[in-house]
Order: C-alpha cells, then structure tokens, then sequence
C-alpha cells in the first residue's frame, strides 16, 4: 500500500474515533498520532515520544474497531518514536511490592547487594497441590519442568480453566521447585495486569529498552492472566519480542488463562501460534471424590478436626471452586472457635445455608436424574428412553437407572415406567450390569462422580 493511502486510510480511523471520544482525548492522544507505512499486515505510526505509548495504550480501544476495519482484521500495530537522549539510569530493583513509582528496570542479579525479588509466595508448592483427574495433566507437566526448566516439550506451559480451580497455585509450585532445584534460576512470577502497568511506567519514563532488558534476562518467567493483553497492542507487540528471546535462548515460559489459546480474544494471531508451541493443560472442576481431598488436606493446614460426614458434606454442596472449599473451611473454624462448639454437621449446615443453596437429596427424583445424566452426555432424555443401542446412550441409559435405584425412594416399578416403560427387573439388570463396569473401568467410574456431583449426591 502507498503511503498516500496509508494516510488516507488513517484519516477515515481517525474521523470516526473522534465521534466517538471528547475533544480533549482526542486532541491529546490521537491527533499527535502520524501514520508512516502498512506493509504485510504492519501498520506502523509514529509518536511524538515514548511516553505517548502509554496514552495510546490506555486509550486504544477507542480505535482498534475503526483500524480492523479499515486496515483489516489481522493488523499489528508497531509505534516509531523519534531518538531521544537515554535516561540516566538509577540504580533501584523492583520493591517488595513491585512499587512502579520508585521501580527501575536492572539486571536481574546485576548488583550483588540488591537480592531479586521472584514474587512467590512459598507455601505454594507442588506437594501442597491436591491431584486429581482435573489438574493432574497440569501437574504432571509441571513436575517435568523442574527437572530441565527451558529445555523440554512443554514451553511454554500454558495451563487455562475457570477461575479459583488452582491454575495460581500450580503455576507458582512449578516456580518454588525450579528455584529449589536451582537457585541460581531467576524465576519471575508476575499477573499480567501488572506486567501491563510496568510496561505503561516505562514507557511513559523514557525506560522500555532497560523494561525490555530486565525481561530477556529471566530464566523462568511465569504470567497469571494473559487474557489480559486483550486489546493491548504496544504491550503485545513487547511480549512477543520478549516470548521470542526467552524462548530462543532455552528459557522457560509459563503461562495461565481462564481459556484455551484458540479462544483468546484481541490477541495477536502471532502470539496465539506461540502459545500453542508447547503444551496447553486444563485444569477442570474437581470431582466429589477430589473435593474431599481437597478439603482435608486444607483442614489438616488449618488446624480443623472436622469428621468425615462434614467434609462429605461440604464437598457435595459447595459449587466446584477450591477457594470456595477453604473458604467455607475457614468459616467452620471461625464459628467453632467463636461459638465454643465443636464441629458438627449441624454446625457446618448452618454456615453453609448462608453461603450457598443447600440441595435436598430427598428432593430428588427420576426426571432430575434423567435431565441431569442426559445433559452430562450431551444427550436427549429422548435418547435415553429411546431403544437406541449405541454405547453412550446405553451407559447413560444404565446409569439412570443405578442412580434411581439408589438413592430415589420409589418403587423400581414406577422407576421404570418413567424411564421409558421398563420392568422392575429391566432396572435390577441395567443397575447390575453398569455398577460392574464402574468398578473396573476409570472412565465409567468418573462419568458416574461427576453425575453424582451434580446432583450433590453421595
């Protein structure tokens, strides 16, 4: 493209953005704005000085949809600055808390008398991790990591699942290991919020080059949240001539999200490819049997004396997020010590009915079981009275039938009416057969937890 149309191209963004923001924003951030060239996908602009990049990144939603739409939809953006006299440098590290205000972008380890400050936090460790069919890929990935940190087929590690399901904890574990293993590895963990904010301090200081140095010198850099370089394009842009140095040089990368890499938004293609270079980990919703280990092993760590039957309790009715499980345990300690009771269930059901909707077995019944079984195999209830015989519809049909048989207080009679006009002995049969395969096949086993988890079964 001509430079003549590359102007007049941003022209068309920039009368459209400024319908849409105040006079001042505009005059202040976008008019100072020139285009110098869009070649291959590139469109370069020129600002008046490094601390404009901050103002546009702040801002830069107001004209990514004008620039996709007149550039179009797979456009990196890259900012040219005139030369200007380097900063006298000064000779801080990063705080405790990582302050930006006073925080100045050294080598990592480049003054002996200035320890680097990693940003773990130590009780956070792989042995603390509960493992479970949800996370156990996860953590499996991770424990090879410590081994070769860098120089293995898992970089980047990128771990993604909803949110307080461990993905933090995980990620911060590895780091602990690898610096336990080694020392003299600088392990960087950092969210990318903040990540986001110390690129705007030193861009808008006049600092990127050392930003960008302090980074390219981290053996293993570790980055929470990276959904939030969403719409970020200097930042993106920075990341990924970071992502590439560190990656060249053998170094390890790892990196969590609340989605897979396919389904990030407003992230630049080129990072996205990069993200899925290694190996990408899902940590899912713990199962019943995982939520109890989970609870235990926090109560062990609080100090609480809980019997089974409450622990059972809690996992069957607190949703499937461990922050919910400790937090749920913290109540139970609260009150017991407050109150000077001991912890029973009767204790733990009336702090939970304050905290979540306390599900009534007794409540149960067949259209809930059948609803609930055919959702988990993405099924109809149709399918399953159906005399369809393939094997998915079969399990889910027998499983039905077994949880009916145990746990509704009906005649298998009316159970198998309602499930398609089947005899009492139909349900023994289907009951027997599918409770053989569970106590042989993991798979099966783990299908009839989870439908037993969501109807907050035993």
């Amino acid at each position: 493209m001509s430079n003549s149309q590359c102007t007049s191209l941003w022209q068309s963004c920039l009368l459209q953005v400024k319908n849409t923001t105040t006079e001042e924003i505009f005059a202040s951030v976008f008019s100072p704005v020139e285009p110098i060239s869009f070649q291959e996908g590139v469109l370069r602009l020129r600002l008046p000085n490094s601390q404009h990049i901050g103002k546009i990144e702040a801002k830069i939603q107001l004209i990514a949809p004008f620039i996709k739409q007149y550039f179009g939809q797979q456009v990196l953006v890259r900012y040219a600055i005139p030369e200007q006299t380097p900063e006298k440098k000064h000779n801080q590290n990063y705080d405790q808390n990582n302050n930006l205000s006073s925080a100045k972008f050294l080598n990592p380890g480049a003054q002996q008398n200035i320890p680097f400050n990693s940003q773990l936090i130590p009780k956070l460790t792989l042995d603390t991790f509960v493992e479970g069919e949800c996370n156990k890929l996860a953590k499996n990935a991770g424990k090879a990591i410590c081994e070769n940190p860098g120089n293995n087929s898992f970089n980047p590690l990128f771990i993604y699942g909803n949110s307080g399901l461990g993905k933090t904890h995980i990620a911060q574990a590895i780091g602990n290991k690898i610096k336990e293993n080694n020392d003299n590895n600088k392990v960087l963990y950092i969210s990318a919020n903040k990540f986001q904010a110390q690129f705007q301090y030193a861009a808008i200081n006049g600092e990127l080059s050392n930003f960008i140095q302090f980074y390219q010198l981290i053996d293993t850099l570790i980055i929470d949240d990276i959904q939030e370089f969403a719409g970020k394009v200097g930042t993106q842009n920075t990341f990924f001539n970071i992502f590439n140095h560190l990656h060249m040089l053998g170094k390890q990368l790892i990196l969590t999200s609340d989605r897979p890499p396919v389904e990030l938004k407003d992230i630049d293609e080129r990072l996205i490819t990069r993200f899925k270079w290694g190996l990408s980990a899902e940590i899912t919703i713990p199962n019943l049997e995982t939520k109890i280990n989970i609870l235990n092993s926090k109560a062990r760590k609080l100090n609480i004396n809980a019997p089974y039957e409450v622990i059972e309790f809690i996992a069957q009715n607190s949703k499937s997020n461990v922050r919910e499980l400790e937090g749920t345990l913290n109540s139970l300690k609260a009150h017991s010590s407050l109150l000077g009771e001991e912890i029973t269930l009767k204790l733990a059901r009336n702090i939970l009915k304050n905290l979540v909707e306390i599900h009534n077995t007794d409540d149960i019944t067949v259209e809930n079981v059948l609803n609930t079984t055919s959702d988990y195999f993405k099924l109809t209830a149709q399918d399953i009275l159906s005399k369809k015989r393939t094997r998915e519809v079969v399990m889910a049909r027998q499983m039905t039938m077994l949880i009916c048989k145990n746990y509704i207080n009906t005649p298998l009679a009316t159970i198998g009416k309602k499930l398609g006009g089947k005899t009492h002995a139909t349900v023994i049969y289907a009951a027997k057969t599918i409770q053989n395969i569970i106590d042989t096949d993991k798979i099966a086993k783990q299908h009839f937890q989870n439908i037993k988890a969501k109807l907050y079964l035993q």
